[in-house]
């Protein structure tokens, strides 16, 4: 039984794009994350922090800056932790997220977020607060490799 070459050509390119999927896929990493960041504020807020994401054996520092804008006062200090998956290099955690978020601790608390930067990167993460803070904000967070 003989194929068309017209078939031939067909099944040729469907594999060939199947394979540029799972090797863009297959680019994508994960690794663990940890940072801390201090937060305080009235109604102008602003946060600073670092930590490292460790990935493939290695270690790379960061440090952390943002500012938030609305409804907050207080202060608080939260330790994430978490996962980033990035495309080619760990270097890609670095960049500028946004969020917008509803919360507050007194005392201690407890948050998730999901963040994603202007480079593909996506940080999930949890975290423990301590403080006193009420917020109903929106927040930018930059993170810089050292």
């Amino acid at each position: 039984m003989s194929s068309s070459p017209r078939l031939r050509a067909t099944l040729a390119a469907t594999v060939m794009l199947a394979g540029i999927g799972l090797s863009s896929t297959a680019q994508a990493e994960t690794c663990s994350i940890s940072f801390t960041v201090i937060k305080a504020g009235w109604v102008i807020g602003g946060s600073g922090g670092s930590g490292a994401l460790r990935c493939g054996g290695r270690t790379y520092p960061f440090s952390i800056g943002g500012l938030s804008y609305g409804v907050m006062f207080g202060a608080s200090e939260t330790r994430f932790t978490g996962t980033a998956t990035f495309r080619d290099s760990p270097r890609n955690v670095a960049g500028v997220y946004g969020a917008g978020g509803v919360g507050g601790a007194v005392g201690r608390g407890a948050q998730a977020i999901v963040l994603t930067n202007d480079k593909g990167t996506t940080l999930s993460l949890t975290g423990r607060q301590v403080g006193l803070q009420i917020n109903a904000d929106l927040s930018g967070l930059a993170i810089s490799m050292r």
